[in-house]
This record gives C-alpha cells, structure tokens and sequence, in this order.
C-alpha cells in the first residue's frame, strides 16, 4: 500500500524589506493577471486630463489668456496637481517621478506648438527686410542653418532672429516674408516655403502619450488588496 506524501503548502508571498521596497519605488500592484478594467480606465483618464490640462494651459495662454499662462507656471501647476494626485493615490515614487519629468517637458515644449497653432489662426504675413544674415551650426537634418535679423518696414527691429524663408542666397536689405500675431501674443516667424515643419508637434505628442502611459501605469500599480477590503 502506497503512501500519499503530504502536500506542501504554496510558497509563502514574497514579504518583508524587498516586497516594501518594490511596493514603495514602483507600487504595490496587489492583483492577479490583467488589472481590474476599471482601473486601467481610471488610469487613462488621470493621464488624459493631465495632458490636456498642461497643453491646454499653453495653448489657451498663446492664444488669450493670461501671463500666467504664457508663462507656463499653469502648466507647472498642472504637473504640480497631478503629481500631488499620484501621491495620495500612494502610487510607487519612480513612477510619479517619471511623470513628474515628462511633464515637465511637456510645459517647455508647448510654446512651440501652440504659436505654431496660433499664427497658423490669426497669423497676418507682412514684408520685412533683412539687416543681418548669421550662418550657425548645421540643424539636426544635416544641413546648414541660416538666421535672419529683420526689421519692419518703418526700420524697427523685430527683435527675432526668423529661420524659415533665410538661405545661403539671403544678403541684408533684402525683402523676407513673416508671419505675425496681430495682438503680438507670440513671436513672428518666416513664412515657409514648402509644408511646414512637423517635428515640434511630433515631439509634444509623444511626450503626451509618454505622460499618459505613465500615469495609467501608475495609477494601476497603486492597486492594493487591504485598501479594497475595507471598503
């Protein structure tokens, strides 16, 4: 008669110093499988509005609103807000600070975009003439980079330096096409002459989604089992 070996019990959970360690850097993510779907909404949502809230700040501060705006301390109060919201969430701190990070170039890099959107709105094209041409370090496409100092057509200087539309065949006093901001809420920029360019607007929106993925990620690893229960 054969004897049944006794079972052994399942491996204990993993505990102590470690298991606080990972919970504390990347969040305690006490599930099984995939997250609860309401959670992994939950996340995308957080990470949404904080995206639209930082962009929305510089877009709306270009176009109408307030120095605040423009200056982008309502975008670093967005960041400031959503961080502050990961945290009582007691998300994992790498997490928030990676957000924290990405939102942060998310401020700096939409006064690009969001003139780019404002003079491609309101923007009026006028005549102005050029009074310097300074040839600077090649661009990130290879090649050369030519920079215009113009002035009004009543001799004033702009106080730019316009890129778009000055080449290697550009000499002082002649006529460069600009776009400009008739309520002078962004600078001016030259009129380009092909499609314009894409690269400011591809690099906010990933930074965007980058924003978004983090959050939603930690959102979802905040998940714990104790906080449910009592519930």
């Amino acid at each position: 008669m054969r004897t049944r070996r006794p079972l052994r019990p399942p491996p204990p959970a993993e505990s102590g110093l470690p298991a606080h360690v990972t919970a504390t850097v990347w969040g305690p993510a006490e599930f099984v499988g995939l997250p609860p779907w309401r959670l992994s909404v939950k996340g995308l949502a957080t990470g949404v509005l904080g995206a639209v809230a930082i962009v929305g700040a510089g877009i709306t501060g270009a176009w109408a609103g307030p120095p605040v705006f423009r200056s982008g301390e309502a975008g670093l109060l967005a960041v400031a807000v959503l961080g502050a919201h990961l945290a009582a969430l007691r998300a994992g701190r790498a997490l928030i600070g990676i957000v924290a990070v990405l939102g942060v170039c998310l401020v700096a890099q939409t006064p690009q975009v969001a003139a780019g959107v404002v003079l491609a709105e309101r923007g009026q094209v006028r005549s102005a003439v050029v009074m310097s041409v300074e040839h600077g370090d090649q661009s990130g496409n290879g090649h050369d980079r030519y920079l215009c100092s113009v002035a009004d057509r009543d001799g004033d200087p702009l106080g730019v330096r316009i890129r778009r539309g000055c080449g290697p065949g550009t000499r002082p006093g002649d006529a460069l096409a600009v776009v400009y901001d008739p309520e002078g809420r962004v600078p001016p920029r030259g009129v380009a002459g092909g499609v314009a360019e894409s690269g400011p607007a591809r690099g906010l929106a990933l930074t965007a989604a980058g924003l978004v993925v983090a959050s939603a990620l930690a959102v979802v690893r905040s998940f714990r089992l104790r906080a449910t229960a009592h519930r």
